[in-house]
């Protein structure tokens, strides 16, 4: 039993993950994807929305009593589930959880390297699917939560890993680096969407909307992926540097000279300033992602089909067939993300941090601004590309 602990203690130990003289960067990214793919599937979770919302009444849903709360809805089995019940509380759970862990947990990161971090991550982000299908198959809201929790702390180490990583082994584009990192959680939900809405429709039966099944399925092929990313992370030795570069001979805009203490860095109003951008960047984008699915399908109905009907009057057949160009809609905001994600991030090496965030966000307050409108008159191009 002691060896086999030392055995996986080693394999796990950053000592083992330090690369060897000579070893190509770029081998580095693909395992930043492999993890950031999987678990930025959380953007994706819209697809489940409607088919849980249905899941006891399976063609429509049965709607629990006017007088009941979030208590009855926790256990009940009886009545289904409405949309912003689920949307609002799995979502929370998600993105609070992973911001907490990595808040938590980013300094045993650096100390333990990598590939813990995203063994662990990848543990606790596809068991946490495996809880949320085990509560969608009893019908139990509040094991729905708790795989969501569970599933937020995969979220956080799995997110803060290959940032910390790719950083370390692009020192001289640090924008670029941490774009590279990232781009694969803005790009998860556009392969994990269309999957998970082809899961669903496969293992749909006349008793089940086939929600439970198709996480599983993502769990597991989530964990293998994850784990080759994990197991394929190296990090550079000590004092390493790119060929040819100097922080010295840097002329690139607003790359720093020295590092701040945490303790000292939150006692600045700069600090303070950037989480305030980053929570309200963060809220407005999950905002649209978290209910990209349901909103295209209530707002616009049958005309996504060519049918003069509403999302009500629709048959389960038509239903499917919205569903479908839905979770494609869902891929085609995920592919935005992504590019949106190396561009700023490069585009932050060359004109600073500072004109990038004022440039971004203010292309992104006229976009959200213009959502309501696109959405009122009826054209589905203009809305989509707004959303995205």
């Amino acid at each position: 039993m002691s060896v086999n602990a030392e055995t996986a203690s080693g394999l796990l130990a950053r000592a083992r993950t330090v690369a060897r003289p000579g070893f190509n960067r770029w081998l580095v990214p693909p395992c930043a994807l492999a993890i950031h793919l999987c678990i930025g599937m959380a953007y994706g979770f819209s697809v489940f929305w409607l088919p849980l919302s249905k899941s006891v009444g399976l063609t429509k849903p049965i709607a629990c009593p006017a007088d009941s709360g979030v208590a009855y809805a926790l256990t009940t089995t009886t009545c289904d589930w409405k949309v912003a019940l689920l949307q609002t509380w799995i979502y929370g759970l998600f993105f609070v959880f992973l911001g907490s862990s990595a808040a938590l947990w980013g300094g045993w990161l650096e100390r333990v390297g990598p590939r813990k971090a995203g063994v662990v991550a990848a543990i606790c982000w596809c068991g946490g699917l495996l809880v949320m299908a085990l509560g969608a198959s009893n019908h139990q809201l509040w094991v729905i939560w708790l795989g969501a929790a569970i599933g937020g702390i995969g979220l956080g180490l799995g997110y803060i890993s290959p940032v910390s990583t790719l950083i370390k082994w692009f020192p001289d584009r640090r924008g670029m680096a941490t774009g590279l990192a990232i781009m694969g959680f803005g790009g998860g939900a556009m392969i994990g969407a269309p999957l998970a809405d082809k899961l669903m429709k496969h293992f749909a039966t006349p008793t089940s909307v086939g929600v439970a099944s198709a996480l599983v399925v993502l769990a597991a092929i989530y964990f293998v992926f994850m784990m080759a990313g994990a197991f394929g992370y190296r990090v550079p030795p000590t004092n390493w540097r790119p060929a040819g570069w100097s922080p010295d001979l840097t002329k690139k805009v607003l790359v720093t000279r020295g590092d701040v203490a945490l303790n000292t860095a939150t006692g600045t109003p700069q600090f303070w300033l950037v989480w305030l951008v980053l929570m309200l960047n963060v809220s407005a984008g999950i905002g649209i992602l978290s209910m990209a699915s349901p909103l295209l399908q209530e707002v616009f109905g049958g005309r996504l089909i060519g049918v003069a009907a509403t999302y009500d009057q629709l048959t389960p057949a038509q239903v499917a067939s919205i569903a479908t160009i839905a979770a494609g809609f869902t891929g085609l905001l995920s592919l935005f993300n992504i590019a949106g994600r190396i561009f700023w991030a490069s585009l932050s090496d060359r004109i600073g941090r500072k004109a990038t965030y004022a440039l971004f966000f203010v292309l992104g307050m006229a976009l959200y601004c213009s959502i309501p409108w696109t959405a009122a008159s009826g054209s589905l191009a203009p809305s989509c590309c707004s959303s995205a």
